[in-house]
């Protein structure tokens, strides 16, 4: 094998069939503690080193192949996209290949679609036919040296190793770069070099090392890794598909049961699979380091110290920088061994009377009160009450669900199965300003208090006892569960959940367009054309995984689907989104706006998570209505309105009042949110009846989130809504997408950057900064602004 290099990015990359259309197939190793590449600001330092591989001076790659992988390598895949479009691709060829994890007929059918549509590509750019016996040659070649692969790192675990961790990981990357030839001349050399090395024997979990930094700095201290169970490690070469079938089921095959490593994979499975190695290499110690960007492994934690402690081996949890500090490495690692079983501090939340006096003076509870414009909003707080106390009430007799907010709800709807959104039950504790003890309750139970901490939050309701304190007397235990894989994160939080609790846990794989051209102009094209403008392969994934959850629904709850039932509630979805549609359009055409974001979130959010009643679709409308007739008067919700801005990113919702600071002494009046502005373009899907029902549903769902973060899609639709409402500068938090404020940007919208999440307090301490931000507007020279 040799040939033109092409990049590969993820470990479900199958190098046969790179290497069968003739290239050489090189694993790219990502250096994140490198010199940062000013080019790329604004992406995960990960990527941004990546992107210096593929787009800088010295790159040779014929194109790049991109697996689903973490969340980072998708996003990645979209960043080349948007740089292409935007004239800084360089011109390389990129190829997403979204192969996902599972063995149901569902993923099996949408991971051949993929596959095909890979090799397509490949035969495209290589301008030749990959065959069966060329990729069952390559095959055989690949086993063959990963075999002599691992013979060498096996050497680690010997009872005296003969290999360190650091000289096993960087064989790993080198071989993975390689020709066959070249690899074959790296394992040897390795081979004869092998010698005996001393230390502390010890299993490294968590995060993928690619590079072997945080190694050298862990065997400097008296260490010697044997073994890890990242795919940058040894379980790489394991992947090895069957010489016996037909070479491309072989690929297909290695998908359908997961490596324990997969990034939204189960942290039980990994947990055990870990625990049993623990036990057969007779390690002292099993350690879990979480680096920069990982969000999925902090939640194995608690699953790995379960399963570890079962087999007597102690488990040490580190966070590290990329090039951690190896001083204060060894100190915790001298430490945790003179003492590897020791009991850890657990934290635990304090007791409400603490909570009060330890919050800044500024933030009462419920946060600075707003200023209501709107009346159709006013019963919004009781009815709502009264509704989760019904809830709660029906909860009592089961069954009971919480859904994640972009995991389809409407067959609960449609079943009378009552719900609670996860995000909704987020809002209520950020109102009332618990996440600080609720992030002690995460920490006393070994999960993870900083990673998708809003929502975390029911899980961490689940932890907690004190239900008298609780908000709105506590979110009730869940007999149901279910969560999109849209996150690294989502699968493993919510699989903790269902094990604190026992609940069912539903989980719908989370699909990716990959199509290098895309509609930029979904907005136009998703409310009635959705069957043809998304890919019928995605479609068909989600309604299957849909309708396959309905038997499951039924066992648990003992109640049937009604289908006509379903395409009412589906009806009423549609209607309600239409006057939210219609409210948006006249907010951004009516000077001055007659309501901002502190009406228009919670009246679009509080509905929204009533989707398919009545109630949601009359509550839209006397949103629409109330608005259309504060526009015919001239109602505004500044009079003296003269600037307008938009707010990039979750809400505010602990500090509503935030929004309306600027308003009596600027004009300032924020009109835009994602909320209303996504409930407008984001849900209506037409459709015909019961034949077409459920596949409107998955096309609804099938893009969620990509409005909002995915280059291309998310850039274009908030500057056609900056435009739209006329908007005179943007302020966003952090987890707005760099690709969305640099399109603002480009279109000449200014830009303000704030360093706080939707879930901080530090909003009085930022204040200045907006006040400069919006006193800036009016001057020609106004530009973005970044505040540090």
């Amino acid at each position: 094998m040799s040939g033109r290099l092409l990049a590969q990015i993820g470990v479900d990359i199958p190098r046969e069939l790179i290497a069968a259309a003739g290239f050489t197939p090189c694993r790219l190793a990502a250096d994140p503690a490198g010199a940062p590449d000013d080019r790329f600001e604004g992406q995960p330092p990960r990527s941004r080193s990546l992107l210096a591989q593929l787009l800088g001076q010295d790159a040779a790659f014929a194109g790049v192949a991109i697996a689903h992988g973490c969340v980072e390598d998708v996003q990645l895949f979209s960043v080349l996209r948007q740089l292409s479009r935007t004239g800084r691709g360089g011109g390389l060829a990129a190829a997403h290949l979204d192969a996902l994890h599972g063995a149901d007929e569902a993923v099996q059918n949408y991971n051949r679609a993929r596959l095909a549509g890979f090799k397509a590509w490949l035969e495209t750019l290589s301008a030749q036919s990959i065959t069966t016996d060329a990729l069952a040659n390559e095959i055989a070649l690949a086993n063959a040296q990963r075999r002599r692969l691992q013979r060498v790192l096996d050497l680690r675990a010997a009872a005296t190793p003969l290999l360190g961790g650091v000289q096993a990981l960087d064989l790993v990357r080198a071989v993975g770069q390689a020709t066959i030839a070249d690899g074959d001349s790296l394992i040897f050399s390795a081979l004869s070099g092998a010698g005996h090395r001393a230390g502390r024997r010890v299993l490294v979990t968590g995060a993928p090392h690619e590079t072997s930094t945080v190694y050298a700095a862990i065997e400097a201290a008296g260490c010697v890794i044997v073994g890890e169970d990242h795919a940058w490690g040894d379980p790489w070469a394991g992947l090895m598909p069957d010489e016996i079938l037909d070479p491309f089921e072989a690929l297909l095959r290695r998908w359908q049961t997961p490596a324990p490593d997969v990034t939204d994979g189960s942290s039980a499975v990994r947990a055990q699979a870990l625990a049993a190695r623990a036990a057969r290499l007779d390690v002292e110690a099993v350690l879990h380091i979480r680096l920069p960007g990982d969000e999925a492994s902090p939640w194995d934690v608690a699953r790995l110290r379960e399963a570890l402690t079962a087999v007597n081996k102690p488990l040490l949890a580190l966070k590290l920088d990329h090039a951690p500090d190896e001083a204060r490495l060894a100190e915790a690692l001298e430490t945790f061994f003179a003492a590897p079983f020791a009991p850890r501090s657990t934290p635990t939340a304090r007791p409400r009377s603490e909570v009060k006096t330890a919050r800044p003076a500024s933030a009462e509870v419920g946060g600075r009160r707003s200023r209501k414009a709107l009346a159709s909003t006013a019963d919004f707080g009781a009815w709502q009450r009264d509704w989760f106390a019904d809830v709660q009430r029906r909860a009592a007799e089961g069954p009971f669900a919480v859904v994640n907010a972009d995991a389809p709800q409407e067959i609960l709807r449609a079943m009378d199965i009552p719900y609670v959104v996860n995000q909704w039950w987020a809002s209520i504790v950020a109102a009332k300003q618990r996440g600080r003890d609720y992030a002690g309750l995460l920490k006393g139970a070994d999960y993870p208090a900083d990673v998708e901490n809003y929502s975390a939050q029911g899980l961490a309701a689940a932890l907690d006892v004190d239900v008298d304190n609780a908000p709105w007397g506590g979110l009730p235990k869940p007999d149901i569960l279910a969560v999109v894989k849209g996150s690294d994160a989502g699968a493993k939080l919510y699989e903790a959940w269902a094990h604190e609790t026992g609940a069912e846990l539903f989980v719908y794989e989370r699909s990716v367009d990959s199509r290098w051209d895309l509609p930029v102009a979904w907005w136009s094209d998703l409310p009635e054309r959705w069957d043809q403008t998304l890919e019928a392969e995605r479609l068909d994934l989600l309604t299957a995984q849909l309708e396959a959850s309905i038997p499951r629904l039924e066992a648990i709850t003992g109640r049937k689907f009604d289908p006509d039932r379903f395409v009412e509630v589906m009806t009423l979805v549609n209607e309600q989104e239409e006057y939210y549609r219609r409210a948006r359009d006249l907010i951004a055409v009516t000077r001055p706006a007659p309501a901002g974001i502190v009406d228009t979130m919670p009246a679009t959010m509080v509905p929204q998570w009533h989707r398919g009643t009545v109630w949601g679709r009359d509550a839209a409308k006397r949103l629409y209505e109330e608005i259309a007739a504060r526009a015919e008067a001239g109602e505004g919700a500044c009079a003296d309105e003269r600037v307008r801005l938009m707010w990039i990113g979750r809400g505010l919702w602990s500090d509503m009042g935030f929004y309306q600071r600027w308003e009596d002494s600027h004009g300032a009046v924020f009109v835009w949110s994602m909320y209303l502005g996504l409930a407008a373009d984001g849900y209506i899907r037409a459709f015909e009846g019961q034949h077409d029902a459920m596949r409107a549903l998955a096309a609804r769902f099938v893009t969620m989130g990509d409005e909002l973060r995915m280059p291309t899609w998310a850039g274009a639709w908030h500057v056609k809504e900056a435009e739209l409402h006329g908007v005179h500068g943007a302020v966003a938090i952090d987890d707005a997408d760099p690709f969305v404020l640099e399109a603002l940007e480009r279109a000449g919208v200014p830009v303000l950057r704030l360093p706080m999440s939707n879930m901080s307090v530090e909003g009085d301490a930022l204040e200045a900064a907006v006040t400069a931000f919006i006193e800036g507007l009016a001057t020609p020279e106004s530009g973005s602004r970044s505040i540090r």
